[in-house]
């Protein structure tokens, strides 16, 4: 008789609860629709009794860092504040269920927790899109992918929200078949199942509605020269287009000029730095491609409305 898959959920301080009920929700359909055990799981958090999530809302856990079977799945739920929340406890624990053969994963942000933890280095994971800059800074070994999740990997990882079901549906998919996956997307009302290759949608493009594919390769070669800044001509000559064209389909499309649009691409970053590492104003000055601090800190003032300095830890994901 087939023995119930065991998922461990280990809860982060300000996990983001919707990832949460997009990652167990599928396990409790998969067995309620099969007729079957096909799935166990418990709750996991530091003090072993409960933790708090970003709505506010306090979870009751099952067990704290206890060791786990080998085989079982891991998966770290995190949102909100992960730098702050990457315990060396929490390090450690993750650290041992590796060295034990526990496979795991990662939920929204947690794909940092791992990268800290030395898990993630050389393989390629998802994250959600507000820690790309963060992940990308820390760990350059780790190859970042902006698809919703990774699958085949060592170890999983979804880059939050809806994308959790995503992953789960695949992996029951996998384990139990097509059928049954697709009945417990019916049960959520879940009509369009992403493949591990959908991208998450970026900020510029999302933020624009965007659909144009000239202006789409545009902003990804402005978002990977963000340091190594290159000209408008250059981005043009990989467009296969003139600069005067190029800049007739930023003002259709977008509002703006290339060279604008380039300049808060940097600034967007320069902030995520700000808010999520220890990067002084100088060093995310240089990283973002502006060639004096003073110039920075103007050019930020301007599109924030209050000077880098002044940046606080305020950044909430959804």
């Amino acid at each position: 008789m087939h023995e119930p898959d065991h998922y461990h959920f280990l809860l982060v301080p300000d996990f983001t609860h919707l990832a949460f009920s997009c990652a167990i929700e599928p396990l409790r359909l998969a067995n309620l629709l099969s007729g079957r055990e096909l799935y166990r799981w418990t709750l996991i958090s530091e003090n072993g009794r409960s933790q708090n999530c970003s709505t506010g809302t306090t979870i009751l856990v099952d067990r704290g860092f206890d060791p786990l079977e080998s085989g079982d799945r891991l998966f770290l739920v995190s949102g909100t504040n992960v730098k702050q929340h990457a315990s060396t406890a929490l390090i450690d624990f993750v650290r041992r269920q590796a060295r034990h053969g526990v496979r795991l994963g990662a939920v929204c942000s947690a794909s940092y927790i791992l990268a800290k933890a030395g898990l993630l280095s050389g393989k390629s994971c998802a994250i959600h899109w507000a820690y790309h800059d963060i992940l990308s800074e820390e760990f350059p070994s780790v190859r970042l992918r902006r698809s919703v999740y990774v699958s085949d990997e060592s170890v999983l990882s979804a880059s939050g929200g809806p994308a959790a079901a995503d992953l789960m549906l695949h992996l029951i998919s996998d384990e139990h078949g097509h059928e049954l996956a697709g009945q417990i997307a019916d049960q959520m009302v879940y009509n369009s199942v992403r493949s591990g290759l959908s991208e998450q949608r970026l900020s510029f493009s999302a933020r624009f509605g965007m659909r144009n594919h000239k202006i789409i390769r545009a902003f990804r070669i402005m978002e990977s020269h963000v340091e190594d800044r290159v000209r408008t001509t250059e981005i043009a000559d990989e467009l296969g287009i003139t600069v005067r064209q190029l800049q007739r389909l930023f003002n259709r499309f977008v509002g703006k000029s290339p060279a604008r649009v380039y300049a808060e691409i940097r600034l967007d970053r320069a902030r995520n730095l700000l808010l999520q590492t220890d990067m002084s104003v100088t060093e995310v000055s240089l990283a973002c491609g502006f060639g004096s601090t003073s110039n920075f800190s103007k050019s930020y003032r301007h599109y924030f409305g209050h000077s880098p300095n002044s940046e606080g830890i305020q950044q909430q994901i959804g």
